[in-house]
Formats: structure tokens, C-alpha cells, sequence
């Protein structure tokens, strides 16, 4: 069972930056999964975001955050990231982390979710 915790979610103006963390549980196995960034905006379905996939380690954006998201990877701490720029009212929602054992490829059956980070952006 892969535990994880999103953090850094908050408001901020239309231009702005933010740095989304999420850390988890399991240190020693950490390179063996993959990871996806999602978000669900208000009123709307949830949405992949970025996708880290463990077996060759690619990262994969979504077209309306690439040149903008940027996503990282910690070993050390079991933690990924992702660093949000130049933020737009149309990235507000929720931020969710999600992992799978052996990952490649982001879905909405992942096997372990985060509980999310709120992101707002507004004048």
C-alpha cells in the first residue's frame, strides 16, 4: 500500500507560481513507480495533467500546461513535484497525485491517489 500527500496548493494572481509536492511512503521502492499529475476543475471531469512513466522515465504534458508545468522527480525524499508557471484562471481546481506500481502510461484507475491540493487562481 503506497501512501500519498500533496501539498503547496493555494491562490495566487494570474501570472503567477506555484510548486505542488507530493511525497510517498515507500523510500526504497520509489523508482519503481510511475506518476501522474491531475486536476479537476469546478464543474468539470478530472484531467491528466502530466505523466511520469517509470520504465523509461518520460514525462508526458497535456497540451495546455506544456511550456508552463514542469515536473520533477526526488529520490531522496520519495517526493515528485510539479512547479506551476505563468498560472492561468483556467488552471484553477484540484491537484491530485496519483501512482501505479510499474507505471508507463496515467489513467484514472491508478492504483494509489492523493487526497489533493487546492489551486486557485484569480485576480
Amino acid at each position: 500500500q503506497l501512501h500519498l500527500v500533496e501539498s503547496g496548493g493555494g491562490m495566487v494572481q494570474p501570472g503567477g507560481s506555484l510548486t505542488l509536492a507530493c511525497v510517498a511512503s515507500d523510500n526504497n521502492k520509489f523508482d519503481y513507480y510511475g506518476f501522474g499529475w491531475f486536476r479537476q476543475a469546478p464543474g468539470k471531469e478530472r484531467e491528466q495533467v502530466v505523466c511520469y512513466g517509470s520504465h523509461v522515465g518520460s514525462i508526458t504534458y497535456s497540451e495546455s500546461v506544456k511550456g508552463r508545468f514542469t515536473f520533477t522527480r526526488d529520490r531522496a525524499t520519495a517526493t515528485v513535484y510539479l512547479h506551476l508557471n505563468n498560472l492561468e484562471a483556467e488552471d484553477t481546481g484540484v491537484y491530485y497525485c496519483a501512482a501505479e506500481w510499474y507505471g508507463n502510461q496515467c489513467h484514472e484507475a491508478m492504483d494509489y491517489w492523493g487526497k489533493g491540493t487546492q489551486v486557485t487562481v484569480s485576480a
